[in-house]
């Protein structure tokens, strides 16, 4: 029997932890679930991968911390040791996710308390990546992925070549979730690390972090911001409340704020002078990248802040040469970031899986996310979706 598909617990993103942690203080008892998606035709059935997906559900599902874990995650700051605390007994239970084939298709369904199930995703996706690409030929496609890598790694020397700008490239790995394995994922990493260290800022990998010493990068997700859309608040304040909620719980940490829940022009509306103060700059998911930092710097001159203390992050679907254009469009007026994944961590010559997990419910009503990229918005239920587009004024795409 071939090696289980996770190694560790903590073999997630960053971005897992802060919002379990904040979910866990402030909405306990919430009850969520949470479907998985593939958006692209794989070469074969994903169906076909049913017996082993469950097999190495089961396998999660045995796993628990190790105390070396539990000790790295204290050493971060912004952990709260009574979180740590309930990690020290935690275990996903097998009976809130169920997977099944229907037709073709691979159906996960995860629900249950959202402390309980939230942390499925990531798991789930690399799962379903690394078993799906055991079945491609191994030997060619890691001979091309190391000459691509390299040939990467010498596209950014490059950058040293160049007029230097106020401030410098900057990017991090966050391609857990579409990796290729996660044997090439470590070798990506490390090669980055020690040849490319000036560029090469950190991981979304906790497991990877702690391993080679390395970052870890990750604040929150569109699932956090969203599950605020069925906790009691008016549905015009969710934002508010969520924004409220993670200042209350970090205190100045890790503050990056994901803007395109309801799509960058209705999240402006709700990030005032309080917000933009606190939080230290936004991260791009969808849309035009360029059109969106625009809008963010003209938005933050309007408050009388300066861009020059704050941060874009850029995170959607990005490649080195797409980054490193808006890195030179951005890099004199505001600092920059990037997260790159697919492009690290799954380009080996065969065509990735665009597979997703995402939260669809949320104590008992729909919940979604309005992308401003077309075939990104998420929900279930249209007559929601519809609502919620009126009372954003966001435009159907």
């Amino acid at each position: 029997m071939k090696q289980p598909v996770v190694r560790s617990l903590l073999e997630t993103d960053l971005y897992k932890f802060t919002m379990w942690q904040a979910l866990l203080h402030g909405h306990p008892n919430s009850h969520t679930e949470y479907e998985f998606v593939c958006r692209n035709t794989p070469a074969f059935p994903l169906a076909d991968l049913l017996e082993d997906v469950e097999r190495e559900l089961d396998h999660l599902c045995s796993m628990s911390f190790t105390d070396e874990e539990l000790s790295y995650l204290r050493s971060l700051r912004y952990m709260k040791s009574d979180f740590i605390d309930f990690l020290t007994v935690f275990r996903f239970q097998r009976k809130f996710i169920e997977v099944r084939a229907v037709g073709d298709t691979l159906v996960i369904h995860a629900a249950g308390p959202q402390v309980h199930v939230m942390g499925f995703e990531i798991y789930v996706l690399y799962i379903v990546n690394e078993l799906y690409f055991r079945r491609f030929d191994h030997g060619a496609a890691l001979t091309e992925g190391r000459a691509r890598l390299s040939a990467k790694i010498a596209r950014l020397k490059t950058l040293g070549d160049e007029a230097s700008r106020r401030y410098p490239f900057e990017f991090s790995d966050f391609g857990t979730r579409r990796r290729f394995s996660g044997t090439w994922h470590d070798e990506v990493v490390q090669r980055l690390a020690r040849e490319v260290p000036e560029y090469f800022k950190g991981t979304s990998n906790v497991y990877q972090a702690m391993k080679f010493g390395l970052i870890p990068i990750g604040t929150m997700a569109h699932e956090y911001m969203q599950s605020f859309q069925a906790f009691g608040v008016r549905l015009r304040d969710f934002q508010k409340a969520s924004l409220e909620a993670w200042v209350q719980e970090y205190r100045g940490d890790l503050g990056i704020a994901l803007t395109d829940v309801v799509g960058m022009d209705a999240f402006l509306d709700d990030f005032d002078l309080y917000f933009a103060k606190l939080f230290d700059g936004l991260r791009h998911d969808s849309g035009d990248p360029v059109a969106w930092g625009e809008k963010a710097i003209a938005h933050y001159a309007a408050l009388r802040i300066d861009p020059k203390t704050k941060r874009l992050v850029f995170s959607d679907g990005l490649n080195f040469d797409s980054a490193i254009a808006l890195y030179r469009h951005f890099a004199d007026r505001i600092m920059t970031g990037f997260g790159i994944g697919t492009h690290l961590t799954n380009d080996v010559g065969l065509a990735p899986l665009n597979i997703v997990m995402k939260l669809v419910c949320c104590n008992g009503q729909s919940v979604a996310k309005l992308s401003d990229s077309p075939g990104k918005t998420v929900c279930k239920d249209e007559t929601f979706l519809a609502y919620l587009r009126q009372v954003f004024n966001h435009p159907a795409t």
